[in-house]
């Protein structure tokens, strides 16, 4: 897939584990891990939003586009 999500990598910068995020944002931490893998076949703007706001980052330090 083109678009390459870096949200492990986030978590890492900002020292948070997934189920922390994932308590704060109010989704599941299997919901969690299936955006972390790349499995997601969309994301909610109200979730991207959730998650840079608990993060403290922007949508591009998540989400990255590769050509294949």
């Amino acid at each position: 897939m083109a678009i390459i999500v870096n949200l492990d990598v986030m978590l890492a910068k900002r020292k948070m584990r997934s189920k922390e995020l994932a308590e704060i944002i109010g989704i599941t931490t299997a919901n969690l891990s299936v955006l972390k893998s790349g499995k997601a076949k969309a994301i909610r703007f109200s979730t991207l939003e959730a998650i840079c706001k608990a993060l403290d980052c922007q949508p591009a330090d998540i989400l990255e586009y590769k050509q294949d």
